[in-house]
């Protein structure tokens, strides 16, 4: 009897992806050229925000889902930061929010009107400054409204109560840049992949690490 080998039944199998019509994409956005790693891009269920290429500071679309097609250059943008825009992320509990960060060493926060911008946006609702060095991600906390950390090249983590505008705490622990940082379901752990080439469990509350993983591969760049 010749040996056969054994593969798992899937129902997706023949199942093929359709590039949507150009109708339904959204044409000439000038994406960002910025070397930094990272997406440049957030969506949720009313906008798409991405970050662009721009003069004198950083800028970011914001476009609703249901305006596909081409964008036009002048399109209205989120323009306030005097660097680089570095990563931007939604509110998960409020929709017409947006946090983004900058080479500037701040972190804004931006308040998108009903039906999206008619003119260029440079007023953020907060500006957050408490990093020495530009700021390269952000992170909303899964299931607390109004706290986001971040992410600096200062090798920090800081924890904002958005409430009261201020850093309520500071991770310390990172010996290079940080790359990614991730929660899990509940928010009680925090995931860092650093430039140290280690991957670290964190305790946001004290800031303790639980956990700590090295790399023999090289630097940890992103985590599901």
């Amino acid at each position: 009897m010749s040996w056969r080998p054994q593969y798992r039944s899937s129902k997706f199998r023949n199942v093929y992806g359709k590039v949507a019509s150009r109708e339904h994409c959204f044409d000439g956005i000038p994406i960002t050229k910025n070397v930094h790693d990272n997406h440049f891009c957030a969506v949720n269920a009313r906008f798409l925000a991405i970050v662009t290429e721009s003069a004198g500071g950083g800028s970011f679309l914001v476009i609703p889902l249901e305006q596909t097609g081409r964008i036009e250059p002048n399109y209205p943008k989120v323009c306030g930061h005097q660097g680089n825009v570095l990563d931007i992320k939604w509110n998960p509990f409020i929709e017409n929010i947006i946090a983004s960060c900058s080479e500037d060493t701040s972190v804004r926060i931006w308040e998108i009107p009903e039906g999206g911008l008619k003119r260029n946006m440079t007023e953020a609702v907060l500006e957050l400054y408490g990093h020495s060095r530009r700021v390269g991600l952000v992170e909303w906390h899964p299931t607390t409204n109004n706290i986001l950390f971040s992410a600096g090249y200062d090798y920090k983590v800081l924890i904002w109560n958005l409430d009261i505008g201020e850093p309520v705490k500071m991770i310390d622990c990172h010996t290079d840049v940080i790359l990614c940082m991730s929660f899990n379901t509940d928010g009680s752990l925090l995931a860092t992949s650093c430039k140290d080439k280690k991957l670290r469990v964190v305790e946001p509350r004290s800031g303790r690490v639980l956990q700590v993983r090295c790399s023999c591969w090289g630097a940890v760049c992103c985590m599901g």
